[in-house]
């Protein structure tokens, strides 16, 4: 078999248990951590030099210069396939409708009577973006990234991708073109750790620092984030890809194993899990796999994401006992194709995104369904969202106090204080008091 079988029925197992059925792709975020280290100091007190140093050690490509001219954006752009510009634009016009419904607004509460505070959203400064280049170049990265910054109303947008033998030591030419069509154009050929040092550090006469990074990456960029974090901010630390399939006998298998091969075609370490109650839609999509991996255009990768210990097909004794096992499993792309998929999504408290039925597959939502393909991936989606307009906003109160408001409350903060130890805060209440 291409994908291990687990059979859970008859069990009834904690969350922790169910966590423990299906294990993520073996990655050590610590040990990236260490290997990094010299790269991020080499960023951190070198020059753009350094940064084509790192290029022809890491890319095997020496850029002539790490900053992209506006004349290879405008190049990247004239030379795009028409259909592929269509394509790109039609994608970008469905995020921007739908990450446009996230502006948050602006709102004002009194909590006593002359006590006002306002809750007010205001754009990070500047953020730098990064969009992968290893295996697969993502302009649809691009999309997901930059939209998002632009609707939050983020002044200073800064890219970064790797640099390519294949275009010279720039970053992809559909990359370079996407920015172009976004009218970002700040763009680095920079790729790994050292574009997140970058980003956080600045590079002096080349990039300034950012407030906050986000974007995809491999385990040096997931390092890189986690090490650096705190001196920048950060979306998350994004993992191997993960499709989870919820299924009963009305789902196809075909479409079913297509979906799980989609998503196994990015990383060797991507997992592709279905859950179901039907035995017979677990024969048919075995045959599905052989079938459709045997065509596929990357199957030696297909073939070892399917087989590694993070991808299994689970058998389970209803879908009530489904939604217990992805719930634990929290995954970062939930396919619902069930009789009833729009209840039972209902019932779904753990996933990045969540697609329903037989036309809403994953490979939607990764281009042009308008929702964003950045998510929390290892688990992460029990307690992070994916990457949104809110993630390049903060919202700050404004408190405002007239003096009536204060006299009432005074007194109880100087008794706080004063039971914290803290007088000082007490006699900063007090002198406003006296006459």
């Amino acid at each position: 078999m291409l994908i291990r079988q687990l059979d859970i029925t008859g069990q009834k197992l904690s969350k922790s248990e169910y966590k423990k059925l299906i294990p993520r792709a073996n990655l050590s975020v610590e040990s990236a951590m260490i290997k990094i280290a010299p790269i991020l100091k080499r960023v951190k007190d070198g020059d753009e030099t350094e940064l084509i140093k790192l290029a022809t050690e890491f890319d095997g490509v020496t850029p002539k210069s790490i900053r992209v001219s506006d004349d290879e954006l405008k190049n990247a752009l004239s030379a795009l396939d028409p259909a592929i510009r269509k394509s790109l634009e039609l994608a970008i016009d469905q995020v921007r409708k739908y990450h446009r419904t996230q502006l948050p607004t602006d709102s004002s509460f009194s909590v006593i009577a002359g006590g006002d505070i306002d809750r007010t959203f205001r754009a990070v400064d500047r953020v730098g973006l990064y969009v992968p280049g290893g295996i697969a170049s993502y302009p649809s990265s691009v999309i997901m990234n930059a939209v998002p910054a632009q609707i939050a109303g983020v002044t200073s947008i800064a890219l970064a991708s790797p640099p390519q033998k294949e275009n010279g030591g720039l970053p992809n030419s559909i990359i370079l073109a996407t920015c172009q069509l976004l009218g970002v154009n700040e763009v680095y050929a920079v790729g790994g750790a050292q574009a997140i040092a970058m980003f956080a550090y600045g590079v002096k006469n080349l990039c300034e620092s950012a407030d906050l990074v986000t974007g995809p990456g491999n385990i040096y960029v997931a390092a890189a984030k986690r090490s650096l974090r705190g001196l920048i901010g950060i979306d998350s630390e994004a993992g191997p890809t993960e499709i989870a399939i919820l299924a009963d006998d009305s789902a196809l298998a075909i479409d079913v194993a297509a979906d799980l091969i989609s998503q196994a075609e990015h990383d060797e370490m991507a997992a592709a899990v279905l859950v179901t109650d039907s035995k017979d839609l677990i024969a048919k999509v075995h045959e599905q796999l052989v079938i459709q991996v045997d065509k596929t255009k990357h199957k030696e990768r297909v073939k070892a994401a399917l087989s590694g210990n993070q991808s299994a097909i689970v058998l389970v004794d209803s879908i009530k006992q489904g939604v217990d096992v992805i719930n634990a499993y929290a995954p970062e792309h939930l396919e619902l194709i069930l009789k009833n998929s729009k209840s039972v999504s209902a019932e779904i408290r753990n996933a990045g995104a969540i697609f329903l039925d037989r036309f809403s597959p994953v490979s939607l939502g990764d281009y042009a369904a308008g929702s964003n393909h950045v998510l929390p991936t290892g688990g992460c989606a029990c307690h992070s969202s994916g990457l949104s307009v809110n993630t390049f906003m903060r919202n700050i109160s404004v408190i405002h106090y007239d003096q009536n408001a204060f006299n009432q409350v005074a007194a109880a903060v100087i008794t706080l204080a004063n039971a914290e130890d803290l007088p000082a805060h007490g006699t900063a209440m007090a002198v406003r008091l006296e006459k």
